[in-house]
């Protein structure tokens, strides 16, 4: 699953409970019919329209009233998930049997690992009674528990772009690490200079600042070029979620703070050693240091204090719910 964490999914999970509940519910409704235990083309011809209409439905099948699957694996045409398995596999310890089999009403299990997609899925499973009252058997369908919650949050299209998005940041990515190669090498081309015997004796000890300031450009391009790769390519980030965003401005404005404090920090050296220049425009860089550093921190506690106030109001909602 390399677009959603397994902690993200499964705390969306818990949080949508009742909408994922309701809307397998639904789709196993629309399709409760007699002929899914027996006629093939009827089987392929539902999941084809699950598929078109629900497309994070994986697998459809059919199970007898001893928990045996009497179906193969009955997959979207076209899908790389093995359609040839299943049949006559005992089920009867699998949670979704053993749920159905004592409730008359559909049933959604917990998250686990898929063995086909190794995504997180959740069946629902309904038992089937003919007219006399007798079950007749069940109806299980696998979903891939990610791409649900796509569906819910309408967040299907920006997915789709987001291999577009992240070949942006990554190639943005490649070029702040160039930048901070060619610093390193002014860097470098300054320190080499020092032993030179034409380096005049009042330059000489001005002379390591030039290195340190080309060091410290390149510390604060490559931290910021190292939040972009991690915060937008590497790690799953939560749009959805204030803390996501919040990390992302916060690990940024670090960068620049840090940058900020060592660049007023090397100006009041060289104010020390004589060239006194710079040294009201060193205290002002200080001073807006400070200025970043409060205003970040206020930022920070203001927007976890909305985040609790947030997650209270939805876990109140939830409990309301239960009741």
């Amino acid at each position: 699953m390399a677009e959603m964490s397994y902690i993200s999914v499964i705390e969306r999970f818990h949080e949508y409970r009742s909408a994922i509940h309701e809307l397998l519910a639904s789709i196993l409704s629309g399709i409760l019919e007699e002929k899914l235990f027996y006629e093939l083309k009827f089987q392929q011809k539902t999941i084809d329209y699950l598929d078109s209409t629900y497309p994070f439905v994986n697998t459809l099948y059919t199970l007898d009233n001893d928990g045996r699957q009497t179906s193969k694996n009955i997959v979207p045409a076209g899908s790389n998930i093995p359609n040839h398995k299943g049949l006559d596999k005992d089920r009867s310890q699998r949670p979704y049997y053993l749920m159905a089999s004592e409730s008359d009403e559909i049933i959604v299990t917990e998250p686990y690992l898929s063995a086909v997609s190794r995504n997180l899925c959740v069946s629902a499973a309904v038992k089937r009674k003919d007219k006399s009252g007798n079950t007749q058997g069940y109806i299980v369908v696998d979903i891939d528990l990610p791409e649900t919650l796509e569906f819910l949050m309408g967040d299907t299209l920006r997915r789709r772009f987001e291999p577009l998005f992240k070949g942006i940041y990554t190639f943005i990515s490649i070029g702040l690490f160039a930048v901070v190669g060619i610093l390193l090498y002014s860097a470098t081309t300054e320190i080499l200079s020092l032993f030179s015997e034409t380096t005049e004796i009042e330059d000489y000890y001005l002379k390591p600042f030039g290195a340190i300031i080309f060091l410290t450009l390149a510390l604060a391009v490559f931290d910021l070029g190292k939040t972009t790769l991690e915060e937008e390519v590497l790690m799953h980030k939560d749009i959805f979620r204030h803390s996501s965003t919040r990390r992302t401005i916060t690990r940024f404005i670090a960068a620049i703070l840090i940058a900020i404090s060592i660049e007023s920090l090397l100006l009041m050296f060289k104010g020390a050693l004589g060239d006194g220049e710079q040294l009201v425009e060193a205290v002002w860089m200080m001073f807006a240091a400070i200025g970043l550093m409060v205003g970040l921190g206020v930022y920070v506690y203001l927007g976890a204090k909305a985040e609790a106030i947030l997650n209270n109001q939805r876990q109140q909602r939830l409990f309301n719910k239960e009741l």
